[in-house]
């Protein structure tokens, strides 16, 4: 199957970001924005990467958390109903939720519901990414797992807790995870962003200052695997991830919001694109 191309979306993106600032910064806006604007086909992929959040939603009301991220693509009440009786998510998601709801029930055969709700709903929500169309999803979200697994496994060993109940998935990373008790984990050398992740978990004490140090790493990362995809469902994803650090960092802190919206407005110069290209 041959990609297609959003050379005119592109051109809208950058468009509407400098008309925008970061006070009036409508994440929410730009996606709808951009699932009006990509194929059937190309939506599903945008659709998956905010699964994400809705499956940290659907954790939260499960938890009887009042939290709510407004990158989900399901509302509150939405999500309410979902956890009655799922209709709208993905069928292995769908599952882990009757799951968990029947512990009896035929679905709790393929679902281990011994482990806590989050972590088996996540579980399958990366497997889906696993089977994307998108090459850039299916990257993005085994990078995005891993680096959540190491973040958690240093802070669960930081306060003596066993690391394995704070991993999701599994594969060779999380097993190095669960059984290395060196400072890095054996996995220096493995994983070019460890180092990164080990200074900004360990030597940060501040917490903001933390989640800043480990976005940055996720930015980089988002640039780095559609450095030679430009107008393609792989570009307006990555642009995607860094809208959300964008919306993520407006409501922590302004001042970082518009230093990520500068960089994201930079990133959509459509000439330097097309020369890039050509």
């Amino acid at each position: 199957m041959f990609a297609t191309d959003y050379y005119c979306l592109v051109a809208g993106l950058r468009e509407y970001a400098l008309e925008a600032d970061t006070k009036g910064f409508d994440a929410r806006a730009l996606i709808d924005e951009i699932l009006e604007g990509v194929s059937a086909r190309d939506a599903r992929q945008v659709r998956l990467l905010y699964g994400y959040y809705d499956c940290e939603n659907l954790s939260s009301l499960h938890a009887g958390r009042t939290a709510h991220n407004p990158l989900g693509l399901l509302t509150r009440e939405e999500l309410e109903e979902e956890l009655k009786s799922p209709k709208r998510l993905p069928e292995p998601l769908a599952r882990v939720i009757r799951a968990y709801a029947d512990p009896e029930g035929e679905d709790a055969e393929e679902v281990d519901t011994v482990r806590p709700f989050d972590r088996a709903l996540f579980e399958a929500y990366y497997a889906l990414c696993e089977g994307a169309e998108s090459r850039f999803l299916r990257e993005w979200s085994a990078f995005d797992r891993t680096l959540r697994n190491i973040a958690a496994a240093i802070s669960a060993r930081a306060v003596s807790r066993p690391v394995e109940e704070v991993l999701v998935g599994g594969g060779e990373v999380v097993e190095q995870l669960q059984r290395s008790s060196a400072a890095d984990f054996g996995l220096r050398g493995e994983l070019p962003c460890i180092d990164a992740v080990l200074a900004a978990v360990n030597e940060e004490q501040n917490l903001l200052e933390k989640e800043h140090k480990i976005d940055r790493i996720r930015w980089r990362e988002a640039e780095e695997l559609s450095t030679f995809d430009y107008f393609d469902i792989n570009a307006i994803l990555s642009y995607l991830v860094r809208v959300n650090l964008v919306a993520r960092w407006s409501r922590l802190d302004a001042a970082r919001g518009r230093e990520l919206f500068a960089r994201l407005i930079e990133s959509l110069d459509a000439r330097k694109l097309i020369e890039n290209k050509q």
